[in-house]
């Protein structure tokens, strides 16, 4: 039996994924797929804010982001090297913490300096550092949601600029917008006040949640079949 610690950082958490998921996903799913996947059930978590039902909402951004992670494994991104770079606790765009974006009205990407001692080390760490930077009681649920739905379109559009050029600029900015979609992962799980380590925990308490095994062994028509 394999199991996901509370503590764990974020580099764990993708390699967990990658352990679990990594045969079957580099067999069955190119990289549309792979985004397919990652927008597929976050629009069904999305269908949850909208019927205020926190147990669907929470179950699809655990399995979404567990398609992202498996994303990110198969171009090769370390994540949580991205959002640090992305978010060195300070936002992306005004440079501050909390975000003065809105207040400030800024209209220009700040220079961002990166202090390397505040850099956080786990997946809770790097929770608590989004919800000082952009704290969820200045936005709603609802938000937020929209929010991450902008942000995995902004991913989708700079991942089929970079699969047309395939040149080191377009795939820098699939490593930012990358960032930016788990900042907003983030920031829909502090919205709803669920600690994101002890979810994802929970999630894979026994190896894959559907199949319980290490590989996973779900096949492709379940994993196409699957409803959340």
């Amino acid at each position: 039996m394999a199991s996901l610690k509370e503590n764990a950082t974020i580099p764990e958490y993708q390699k967990f994924v990658k352990d679990l998921y990594g045969i079957s996903n580099d067999r069955h799913f190119t990289t549309s797929d792979m985004l397919a996947n990652i927008e597929r059930f976050l629009m069904r978590a999305l269908k949850g804010i909208r019927k205020e039902d926190a147990n669907k909402t929470k179950f699809n951004i655990m399995i979404s982001l567990s398609w992202f992670m498996s994303f990110m494994n198969q171009m090769h991104i370390d994540i949580e090297e991205e959002t640090w770079k992305r978010f060195p606790y300070l936002c992306s765009y005004c440079g501050s913490c909390p975000c003065v974006c809105k207040k400030n009205k800024i209209e220009n990407r700040q220079k961002i300096n990166v202090n390397e001692s505040r850099r956080p080390k786990t997946l809770s760490e790097f929770q608590k550092m989004f919800e000082e930077i952009y704290p969820s009681s200045s936005r709603t649920l609802e938000h937020a949601g929209i929010h991450l739905a902008e942000e995995m379109g902004e991913l989708s559009e700079t991942v089929l600029a970079f699969r047309g050029a395939r040149n080191n600029v377009d795939f820098d900015n699939v490593k930012s917008e990358a960032a930016d979609l788990m900042s907003c992962f983030f920031g829909v799980l502090n919205s709803m006040k669920l600690d994101a380590a002890k979810e994802i925990s929970s999630h894979f308490s026994d190896n894959c949640h559907e199949c319980h095994k290490m590989p996973c062994e779900c096949s492709f028509e379940g994993i196409l079949a699957y409803k959340s």
